[in-house]
């Protein structure tokens, strides 16, 4: 357990740099990120998929249809509703939206129907885990009203692009709501399958879908020239940034998730998504220049309580839960 959280706590870091991209290129728009991050990410898969040629060919057409699918909504569809979010709304609003996803996943996955999946993964009792829940709830909102106090008296007049960037960021919940279950779901299901080769597939998924992206963005950019093609006002800063969150945030950030979603009960892992909120604030706050007010300091360490409260609830076997009820 301790070696997955490790491995979820590695992602959270890296994955908090996608909040970063869209506040460094404001220029860009949010489906020119989303398109250049996962072009990034499946030109980096390729050479990495070459390498691992041997375990790809044993996926399935089903393997890759799955894959497929995960790519279109964990990567494209989730990273173009959450740079949107963010370019409307500043970065604060949308990393604590997005810090629901702890609760939400939690919730989600607990409510699941299916008796397979409990066979395998067990329920963490409703009592057990609502203390856990309502750390992360209050240390959420604790940062979450200083973000909103301080959007307040610096942000625009005009609560339109605000109230967009509250639904866009939602919609990014949903889509990572779903993505990690799912992607759960693959990897216990195939224990003998590589960590290392699934991230590898979803990348090289990604890639035509982040291609067809790119042609399709293409007249829709060079209308009216108010993008300057191919690659914007600031190239270097873009292409630098996409490959890095592509290797990070996307190649390695997504092996060191497989890695902990085979070692943690979905119900457990989805909490750890937390780790992505507290990486994201403190590039927030180091971009800034400036220190957490007390409120947001306690709202951090709220969050850290409810991830080490949640370790130590053990899913209850289904045959327990049955026999308790």
């Amino acid at each position: 357990m301790w070696i997955g959280t490790l491995f979820a706590l590695a992602a959270g870091l890296m994955w908090g740099l996608v909040f970063v991209a869209p506040l460094l290129l404001p220029q860009y728009p949010a489906a020119v990120l989303s398109v250049g991050r996962y072009l990034a990410f499946g030109l980096i898969a390729l050479p990495l998929a070459l390498l691992d040629r041997t375990r790809l060919a044993q996926l399935s057409r089903a393997d890759w249809v799955e894959a497929l699918k995960l790519a279109a909504v964990g990567n494209l569809l989730y990273y173009l509703c959450l740079a949107a979010a963010i370019q409307r709304a500043g970065g604060p609003l949308p990393t604590m939206i997005i810090g629901t996803l702890p609760v939400v996943i939690a919730i989600s996955s607990n409510l699941r129907r299916s008796a397979a999946v409990r066979a395998r993964d067990g329920r963490l009792a409703w009592h057990r885990l609502a203390p856990s829940l309502l750390l992360i709830a209050a240390g959420i909102a604790c940062v979450n009203h200083v973000e909103l106090e301080r959007l307040a008296l610096h942000g625009s007049a005009d609560p339109a692009p605000y109230a967009a960037g509250v639904a866009l960021a939602v919609a990014a919940v949903a889509c990572w709501t779903w993505y990690p279950i799912r992607n759960a779901d693959w990897l216990r299901a195939h224990p003998d399958r590589s960590p290392t080769t699934w991230a590898t597939a979803q990348g090289i998924a990604t890639l035509p879908l982040a291609l067809a992206g790119t042609v399709a963005l293409v007249p829709w950019l060079g209308a009216g020239g108010a993008f300057e093609l191919p690659l914007g006002p600031q190239p270097a800063r873009f292409v630098t940034l996409m490959f890095a969150i592509g290797l990070f945030a996307s190649w390695l950030g997504t092996l060191c998730w497989n890695e902990a979603s085979q070692r943690l009960p979905t119900t457990l892992s989805g909490q750890l998504i937390v780790f992505e909120t507290l990486a994201a604030l403190t590039y927030a706050f180091v971009l800034r220049g400036q220190m957490p007010r007390p409120l947001a300091f306690v709202g951090i360490a709220l969050l850290v309580a409810g991830v080490a409260w949640a370790l130590h609830v053990k899913p209850e076997p289904l045959a327990a839960e049955a026999h308790a009820g």
